[in-house]
C-alpha cells in the first residue's frame, strides 16, 4: 500500500455502546498498529445515556498519543457527531468506522489499495458489491436495494450502497464537502457522497465482509420515513434550489470580504 508515511484519522461515532466500546477501541488500535501506519482514533460519544463515554475514556488511557475521546452533551445524530469529530482530525486520510465493528478495520488495507488503483478520492464499503460477503436479514437486503434504486434515479451516483458504515476519504476532499452538509441523521452519508460527486471527486466501491448481529427490528417505519424525507430534501437542495452551489458562492464572497477587511486594517487605509 502507498503513502504509509501519511497519517490516517479514524472517526468512530458511538451511542450507547458501553458494553463493547473498550473492546472496539482495543481491536481497532491493534489492527491499525499491525499496518504500521501513523494513525489516530477520534471517538465521539453522541450523548449516550449509558457509560459509553466513561468506558471510552478509560480505554483511551492505554493509547494516550493516539486515541482521543470527545462527546456531545446530548444526542444530535450520527452526521452531526462525525462533523464535530472531523474538526479534531489531523490526518491526510479520514475513515468513518462504526463502533460495533461489524465491519472490521482489517478491511481498510484493501480500501487503500482500491483508492490507489482507481486514483479515487473516496472509497466506500458496499454490501451490494459482487465480491462482498454479507450475512444480514432478507428484509434489510430488500430495503438496501430499494434505496439504491431510488438514489440511482435521483442522483445517478457511481456507487450502489451509500449507507455502509466503513468509508475512506482523502481529508482535503472531505474538508471541502463538510461545510455543505445539513443532514444530521440517516441520509448524512448520502449528502456527503452527492456533494463529493457534484464537486468532481472520484468515488470507488470496495467489497466488504459483514456478519451482522444487529436486531434489525429496531428499524421502524419512522426511520424509513425520515431517511426518505432527508433524501428528497437533498435532491431538492441539489437539483431545484441549487443550494450547494450557492453556499460555495456566498462562502467565497464572505471570505473575500474578510480578506479585504484585513488588508485595509493592515495597510491603515
Amino acid at each position: 500500500m502507498e503513502n504509509l508515511k501519511k497519517k490516517v484519522s479514524v472517526i468512530m461515532p458511538a451511542y450507547n455502546e458501553a458494553e463493547r466500546i473498550a473492546s472496539s477501541i482495543d481491536e481497532t488500535a491493534r489492527t491499525l498498529n499491525g499496518f504500521s501506519w501513523l494513525w489516530e482514533l477520534i471517538l465521539i460519544d453522541d450523548g449516550s445515556t449509558d457509560r459509553t463515554y466513561e468506558k471510552a475514556l478509560e480505554a483511551s488511557l492505554r493509547y494516550p498519543q493516539q486515541v482521543f475521546v470527545r462527546r456531545n452533551p446530548f444526542n444530535q445524530g450520527k452526521g452531526r457527531a462525525i462533523k464535530k469529530a472531523f474538526h479534531y482530525t489531523s490526518g491526510d486520510y479520514v475513515v468513518f468506522l462504526d463502533a460495533d465493528l461489524e465491519l472490521h478495520p482489517i478491511q481498510l488495507e484493501a480500501m487503500f489499495n482500491i483508492m490507489h488503483l482507481n486514483n479515487a478520492d473516496i472509497v466506500i464499503g458496499s454490501k451490494l458489491h459482487p465480491n462482498s460477503i454479507v450475512n444480514y436479514p432478507l428484509v434489510r437486503r430488500i430495503i438496501s436495494f430499494a434505496y439504491y434504486l431510488l438514489v440511482k434515479i435521483l442522483f445517478n451516483l457511481p456507487c450502489h450502497d451509500t449507507q455502509t458504515g466503513l468509508k475512506l476519504f482523502k481529508a482535503k476532499a472531505l474538508g471541502r464537502v463538510f461545510h455543505r452538509i445539513l443532514v444530521k441523521e440517516f441520509a448524512f452519508d448520502l449528502e456527503v457522497l452527492v456533494n463529493a460527486h457534484h464537486l468532481g471527486y472520484r468515488i470507488a466501491e470496495a467489497p466488504i465482509v459483514l456478519n451482522t448481529q444487529k436486531r434489525y427490528g429496531r428499524i421502524t417505519s419512522w426511520h424509513i420515513y425520515t431517511a426518505l424525507w432527508d433524501t428528497l430534501a437533498v435532491f431538492y437542495r441539489m437539483r431545484i434550489l441549487r443550494y450547494y452551489d450557492r453556499i460555495d458562492y456566498y462562502r467565497r464572497k464572505n471570505l473575500g470580504q474578510e480578506f479585504r477587511r484585513m488588508h485595509r486594517e493592515m495597510s491603515g487605509t
